[in-house]
């Protein structure tokens, strides 16, 4: 999604984000991912030059989410060791603690990607895994009959695509 990082929008983004974790049943992540655009979107509101546009993307591929957001400040961040008693400043100490891994890259002419990721284990369904017909030359119709019995014992199970 594209946007301009300010104040307001960042609440925006979590709840979009939180929304699409949801939707790919990986709920345990959403603190941690919502924690890790805060940051980074504040620190494209507090430190990007020479606009605060940005796009931030979240990407699913097997175990692993990746957020990232894209700027056009080629500006590297560091990480800070803030002051104690300092009120800002440990925003990407806060993204390594709570990430795998995270790293910045330049991207195009001006510009950088700032991203992090989280293992996203997929094993909160709590039905057993179905059957894949069609993997053997048996199919559904093999050698094993199905009672009528285990058949009504058997979940109501249902797809939906989309």
């Amino acid at each position: 999604m594209e946007l301009q990082a300010l104040p307001s929008r960042i609440g925006q983004v979590r709840r979009i984000i939180s929304a699409q974790l949801r939707y790919w049943h990986l709920d345990p992540l959403i603190d941690q991912a919502a924690l890790g655009v805060t940051e980074l979107l504040t620190n494209v509101h507090r430190h990007a030059q020479p606009d605060k546009s940005c796009t931030v993307d979240i990407e699913l591929l097997l175990d692993r989410l990746t957020v990232s957001v894209h700027d056009h400040d080629p500006r590297v961040p560091t990480v800070n060791e803030a002051d104690s008693f300092a009120t800002s400043g440990r925003g990407l100490a806060l993204i390594a603690a709570v990430s795998e891994s995270w790293g910045v890259r330049p991207s195009g002419a001006a510009g950088k990607v700032v991203w992090f990721t989280l293992p996203a284990i997929c094993g909160s369904s709590t039905l057993p895994p179905l059957a894949v017909y069609g993997s053997t030359t048996d199919g559904p119709f093999g050698a094993v009959p199905i009672s009528p019995e285990a058949l009504a014992a058997a979940p109501a199970r249902s797809a939906v695509v989309g």
